[in-house]
């Protein structure tokens, strides 16, 4: 065998064992009469020791030769070392080598291989398998499969059937763009890879399978960032004969239980917010409640004192940041260059500093007296000490500003701790949202949500007023989870279609076989999936999911590593009746 132990395991009480290791030359140090040599392998990092006096000499020769990275195997007695290594835990022991055989040779590799390496992202990405034998991002991999784990222990013991659904499906119009994937016996065909299994998953629900799971590959052609990939994971699951109360108290389950076994942390009940109120009190739908800087809505108390700015708009709203009345003029003008900057797109921001004495200061003095402040700061629950920062504009917009501001603020004071989770259900988002470029209705989350059956009777005459019998889970300020009531009745489903701008006969083109389905006794039924990648990250104290992914895309969607996507030959284009055009 190539080893009987790893380089993580040996102890004190090994001393004196014969032992075969195997593993990567993390680095050597030679002295001229002692050489030590660091192996490391995925379990740790062992130290060798090769001695002029105790090594027979050829294997000491050989030993001088080796380089980073090199393949080797060793044979040889764990004994005590003289200078100890209190970092790693086989820093009491090293192997004196007797026997060493050169497995493989490796060049200089391009960047260290350390847990602080000198590698950028593009580089390391594009030697990803490099990459991989570093601590931390070995130690991320390791991570995510114990979630998967924890996820699967979890859902089996609640009586979920782990099923596949197909990679190769019908392209549909909702939602974002679809990979395709061209049919060579359908000459002019496609398939398009899924979005998710949505439709699926309703028909294992109509087939009977009331409890299915799958950890699954999703695909979306859409523009990427930190927290997105054109594939990524979800862990989608589905449930018959239930109502919105059922599916958040499984999977609030399912969270306690992996921030119980993965992070040690235990959580009772989830606060619940409604959508509403979430765009109202944080400006966004998906709050990090561990602080606080709610919103304070102003305009009763800031218009109509002369002060423009804030008059001639529909909403003037702000926040209180702790601790920060003593910042300097450069540090607030720094500040309002944030949210001038054209990703935000502000026009300014107003400040006042509550200072510790009680007094009130403000860069809109010469528009509202000490008397005005004081009440702004009793509507923002502000405390002598306190900064509170001011915008105005659209209600939207406005809200989606201050929300940027109220997190960079926290980044800045520390607020964002990644061993702290704040989870929460987010619920009664509306069932449909208007665009004003198509002109028409899209739907929220999906074509396939329940509108709350206490709003049906606004359907026809108010459908914008219809709220989705719908949820989502944020932890930390990041949505980890999403689902809904799924409508499981022909009728109800084909006025949700009519509603979202589809004849009839587009609806049965694209959907007919789920509408189909349900003339045959579809139970009621409902869902959610979550991120698995962004699961992960947030669980692992990180927000940027790419460290969690065994061999990611980068930020234009390319894989760097094997140079894809890449141009194919004419001839497989041709078998695909394809004409493509090089540019």
């Amino acid at each position: 065998m190539y080893r009987n132990r790893t380089n993580g395991e040996l102890r004190l009480e090994h001393v004196n064992q014969e032992v075969t290791l195997a593993g990567w030359v993390q680095k050597s140090r030679d002295k001229g009469f002692m050489i030590w040599v660091d192996l490391r392998d995925r379990y740790g990092v062992t130290q060798l020791i090769f001695d002029e006096e105790r090594t027979d000499k050829e294997v000491f020769e050989l030993a001088r030769t080796l380089g980073r990275e090199f393949v080797i195997q060793v044979k040889g007695k764990v004994i005590e070392r003289e200078a100890k290594n209190k970092n790693i835990p086989t820093g009491e022991i090293e192997i004196l080598v007797k026997e060493l055989k050169v497995l493989n040779k490796a060049q200089l590799p391009p960047f260290t291989i350390e847990d602080e390496t000198d590698g950028g992202d593009e580089l390391r990405m594009k030697y990803r398998y490099l990459d991989i034998r570093r601590t931390p991002v070995r130690n991320n991999l390791i991570f995510r499969a114990k979630v998967n784990m924890e996820v699967r222990k979890y859902l089996s013991d609640q009586g979920f059937i782990d099923v596949e659904t197909p990679y190769l499906i019908k392209s549909t119009p909702e939602g974002a763009r679809d990979f395709v994937v061209p049919s060579r016996m359908n000459a002019g065909q496609f398939y398009a890879l899924p979005q998710s299994p949505q439709t699926f998953k309703q028909l294992l629900m109509v087939g009977g399978l009331d409890k299915y799971y799958q950890i699954v590959k999703c695909f979306r052609d859409e523009d990427l960032r930190a927290d997105r990939q054109p594939e990524f994971t979800q862990i989608d699951c589905e449930m018959a004969f239930v109502e919105q109360e059922d599916i958040l108290d499984v999977f609030e389950g399912l969270t306690r239980h992996l921030l119980k076994e993965i992070n040690g942390v235990e959580i009772s009940k989830f606060p619940r917010m409604s959508y509403e109120d979430a765009m109202k009190t944080y400006g966004n739908d998906k709050p990090d409640i561990r602080f606080d800087m709610k919103f304070g809505e102003l305009n009763d108390l800031a218009q109509n004192k002369g002060f423009q700015v804030f008059d001639q708009q529909e909403l003037v709203v702000g926040i209180s940041v702790p601790a920060c009345a003593g910042y300097s003029r450069k540090e607030i003008d720094a500040l309002i260059d944030f949210v001038k900057k054209p990703q935000i797109g502000a026009n300014g921001l107003v400040w006042v500093k509550y200072s510790e004495d009680g007094t009130l200061k403000s860069s809109v003095d010469k528009f509202f007296s000490e008397e005005d402040l004081g009440l702004w700061a009793e509507r923002l629950r502000t405390n002598p000490g306190d900064l509170m920062l001011v915008m105005a504009g659209g209600t939207d917009k406005t809200r989606s500003q201050l929300s940027t501001l109220r997190m960079h603020m926290a980044e800045k004071l520390g607020l964002r701790k990644k061993n702290e989770f704040a989870p929460l259900w987010v619920v009664d988002f509306p069932l449909l949202e208007w665009d004003e470029e198509t002109n028409r209705f899209h739907a929220m989350h999906h074509p396939f949500t329940s509108p709350k059956p206490e709003d049906l009777h606004l359907l026809e005459a108010t459908p914008g007023k219809v709220r989705a019998n719908a949820y989502d889970l944020v932890l930390n300020g990041n949505e980890i989870g999403g689902g809904s009531i799924r409508i499981h009745d022909k009728a109800t489903q084909k006025r949700m279609f009519q509603l979202l701008g589809f004849t009839d006969e587009q609806a049965q083109d694209q959907f007919g076989f789920l509408m189909d389905a349900f003339q045959f006794g579809a139970p009621p039924h409902g869902g959610i999936a979550f991120g698995l990648d962004r699961l992960v990250s947030i669980l692992g104290g990180q927000e940027t999911i790419r460290d969690f992914i065994a061999f990611p895309k980068n930020n234009a969607g390319r894989d760097v590593m094997i140079d894809a996507p890449s141009v194919i030959d004419q001839e497989q284009l041709n078998e695909l009746s394809l004409k493509v055009e090089i540019k």
